[in-house]
């Protein structure tokens, strides 16, 4: 069968991570679109796009041959941009199916956050923040039912896998590290004290965020008002190997909770699409002589120029480079053709 004649749904793939509200409705068409269109993301002749849809921040498009179909499902990394928005959008694209898309359930076990979170108040986080997906009853093992849209299910999953991930290796390295580094840890809890101390003193509140460091390099680089502190809010940080934690406390009596909060779930929210957006390649120093190490350091910050977009990490052994996936290869493929012509 031909491409063109295969079946609309198999032409058809299904948008998550659209923005929603900040343009007109056929204005974020139009750029979707576009971004389907271009060579560049793997895209080709649009049919169809369906947006607004029932399902917030989701939309349909639809391609005229099933291979640009298959194209874009197969790129990796989605990145909306245009002129109108303020800035990149981070999209995730996934196959189109009537059968199962609109009734998809999972089991949630959120015992495994019981440690280190009020589970009750992570799960009520969690259901502000996906407005479209339906929650069963919090069981007594912990375990919880989740039902709506596929794309929605991914996001909610991507979320959850992220704040596992920063618990897991904080977990690990307080029981490698703890006769390894008492100095460092003891400095950690005395800042901890201060911080709660500072925060009773003024009769304010504290929250904290949980980051994969990589990620929160990159928010600090690109995205730096995110991390803002304003007059009644104060944002301090502890890296500690692969994760950081930001504690985010009123600066003065007049306190504000909501907007402590908020500024929380903003930065948790860039976090984590920045988490399923980016890549990183490291650049290892092990059997590099001095000279050799100071020529990549000079021919990394060298091509900054040209890839505006990603972040250069450098390390006593190694150079990481943070970006898309799609720019990190080039950027490291230009690397390796330039130092072998050196």
């Amino acid at each position: 069968m031909a491409t063109r004649d295969a079946p609309k749904s198999a032409r058809k793939v299904v948008i998550a991570g659209v923005p929603d509200g900040i343009l007109q409705d056929d204005v974020m068409a139009d750029i979707l679109m576009i971004h389907f269109q271009m060579p560049k993301n793997s895209g080709g002749d649009v049919k169809e796009v369906e947006y607004p849809t029932r399902l917030r921040g989701v939309a349909y498009v639809t391609f005229e041959d099933q291979e640009v179909a298959e194209s874009v499902l197969q790129k990796g990394d989605h990145q909306l941009e245009d002129k109108r928005l303020t800035r990149h959008y981070p999209l995730k694209v996934t196959r189109y199916c009537e059968e199962v898309f609109t009734s998809v359930t999972s089991v949630l076990n959120m015992s495994v956050f019981k440690e280190q979170f009020v589970v009750e108040d992570l799960l009520q986080e969690i259901q502000r923040r996906s407005t479209t997906l339906s929650f069963g009853p919090l069981q007594s093992n912990g375990h919880i039912s989740v039902q709506g849209s596929f794309p929605e299910i991914q996001l909610l999953r991507d979320f959850l896998l992220l704040k596992a991930k920063c618990l897991s290796e904080e977990d690990r390295r307080g029981e490698i590290q703890s006769h390894q580094r008492p100095r460092r840890r003891l400095q950690q809890q005395q800042l901890k004290r201060e911080l709660s101390n500072s925060v009773r003193d003024a009769g304010g509140e504290i929250q904290m965020v949980v980051l994969d460091t990589d990620v929160y390099c990159y928010m600090k680089a690109f995205s730096p008002w995110r991390l803002e502190e304003g007059a009644d809010v104060v944002i301090s940080d502890i890296t500690d190997g692969d994760t950081t934690t930001l504690y985010i406390k009123s600066a003065g009596h007049r306190s504000d909770v909501g907007q402590i909060s908020r500024i929380r779930e903003q930065i948790e929210d860039h976090s984590v699409k920045l988490y399923s957006a980016l890549g990183k390649e490291r650049i290892s120093f092990k059997e590099h002589t001095r000279a050799e190490k100071e020529r990549y350091q000079r021919l990394c910050e060298h091509l900054k120029a040209h890839f505006p977009h990603v972040l250069i990490l450098h390390y006593d052994t190694h150079i990481d480079v943070i970006g898309s996936p799609s720019e990190i290869v080039q950027f490291t493929k230009v690397v390796s053709s330039k130092i072998q012509s050196w």
